[in-house]
């Protein structure tokens, strides 16, 4: 289905054809008829589904006609800054050749962030995507203007929750006009989700794309190792595969300076994020990596969400994630363009268990890959009966049965193929564009990045 057969203006079809895109993915296609007709929607879609210009697209045409001055016409509200800066550059291309305004409204940043903010919230703005704790502190301070608002958008509505952010969604909520049209868009949908949805969703649609399984051409495997083996296996794995784009994840940020400390003592072009970080130098990292400028980049979590990156070849979780959505969020940062990716997991003796239970969410296992024989012996992979076995550390030189094995050493040797996702091929979401405070009297021109594929889907809105 095109864009055009949704009946969308001509400016707005102007910004998505300078775009380089022309069908819809399918989650656009269910939803953007029913956010035109003015339903209140609750969308489960996974990263890569299309999500963000399935919101925006609408939203932008039915402001066209409709939208009013001296108020926020519309509230976006994300669980993070990286996800705010991401979805309004979205928006800026996309809107490029209309007068719909923007700005994103978020934490991080220095005073005069919070000015430019301030500015835009008390004469009003078209579109507002923001965090949830800097609105809070706008509102409080009632300078605000939100008495014409039309719709409202709450997207990973489930992350937001397991951040702890219910009581800060429904306090911004109050602040709303009652009588608005409500759109909630969620990778899962657990109770709680539900919950949220009844209270303020009037009658919704219920839309639901590909539930917690992976994009199909993401190529799974796993390493059983010991936890010292982890930092050589990484060093291992970036020197036989050679890629120009490897994301590696890391559940605390200790782990994440520690590995990239060690890279960089094996002479490895390496960078990371994490909170500890100013804001102005994580986006001038992610943009490093998006352009392949650096070609390794580690992160914790706050990556594994709603960034769009092209092209990234390999995502290495250097530990097992906390649950299985977090896994299919972080290996869904892969295989989002025209190549195939590939994503490794790391499996210490204590991750076993929690790496089950991912299995069980996807319905099969997980190939374990054969630890090369240089590093030693590896442990089985048991989670059932871990406690029963038993293996010396690497180092010890003895095998006592443990993980699998085979010949040959040195950097040269090759892996084994693990084994390729079940499940529907998805893309990436949203825009390719570079970090940085958005706000509303600024619209780039849409560079047609990502173009040529002639779909949305491949190209990535």
């Amino acid at each position: 289905m095109t864009f055009k057969e949704f009946g969308l203006d001509e400016s707005l079809l102007e910004g998505i054809a300078a775009s380089g895109y022309e069908n819809a993915t399918p989650v656009q296609e269910q939803v953007i008829p029913l956010i035109l007709k003015g339903k209140d929607i609750i969308a489960s879609a996974q990263t890569g589904t299309g999500k963000t210009a399935a919101f925006l697209l609408p939203i932008i045409n039915k402001l066209l006609a409709s939208k009013q001055d001296d108020t926020v016409n519309a509230l976006v509200i994300v669980p993070t800054r990286e996800l705010a800066v991401q979805i309004a550059q979205n928006l800026e291309g996309l809107s490029y050749f209309t007068p719909i305004s923007s700005i994103a409204v978020y934490g991080g940043g220095d005073g005069s962030n919070f000015s430019t903010e301030k500015q835009a919230l008390s004469r009003g703005a078209d579109v507002v995507i923001c965090t949830p704790g800097r609105m809070i502190s706008h509102l409080n301070m009632g300078y605000v203007k939100t008495q014409g608002l039309q719709y409202l958008i709450l997207d990973e509505a489930d992350r937001m929750l397991d951040m702890g952010f219910y009581d800060d969604i429904m306090k911004i909520i109050s602040f709303l006009p009652p009588k608005r049209q409500n759109l909630l868009f969620s990778a899962t949908m657990p109770t709680k989700i539900r919950d949220l949805a009844r209270k303020i969703l009037h009658e919704p649609e219920e839309i639901n794309i590909a539930i917690s399984k992976p994009p199909a051409k993401i190529v799974q495997g796993a390493f059983v190792v010991y936890e010292p083996q982890k930092i050589p296996l990484v060093k291992w794995l970036l020197k036989t595969t050679n890629l120009k784009s490897t994301l590696i994840f890391c559940s605390k940020k200790h782990n994440v300076k520690q590995l990239t400390a060690e890279l960089r003592r094996s002479k490895f072009n390496v960078k990371e994020i994490h909170s500890d970080l100013e804001q102005s130098a994580r986006e001038e990292v992610l943009l490093e990596f998006r352009s392949q400028r650096l070609p390794i980049l580690v992160a914790t979590d706050i990556l594994s969400r709603g960034i769009d990156i092209d092209n990234i070849e390999m995502v290495i979780n250097y530990d097992v994630p906390n649950d299985g959505e977090d896994y299919i969020h972080r290996i869904g940062r892969t295989a989002r363009a025209e190549t195939d990716g590939v994503a490794y997991t790391f499996i210490s003796e204590k991750e076993q268990n929690k790496f089950r239970g991912i299995e069980e969410l996807l319905g099969s296992p997980v190939n374990k890959t054969a630890v090369p024989e240089q590093f030693g012996p590896a442990p089985e992979y048991s989670p059932r009966t871990r406690s029963k076995s038993r293996h010396r550390r690497p180092g010890s030189g003895q095998s006592h049965g443990g993980g699998q094995r085979h010949g040959g050493s040195g950097d040269g040797q090759q892996h084994r193929s693990p084994q390729r996702s079940d499940g529907n091929q998805q893309r990436r979401d949203g825009q390719k564009g570079h970090g940085g405070h958005h706000h509303h009297q600024r619209k780039p021109k849409p560079s047609g990045e990502g173009s040529g594929a002639g779909n949305a889907e491949a190209a990535g809105i």
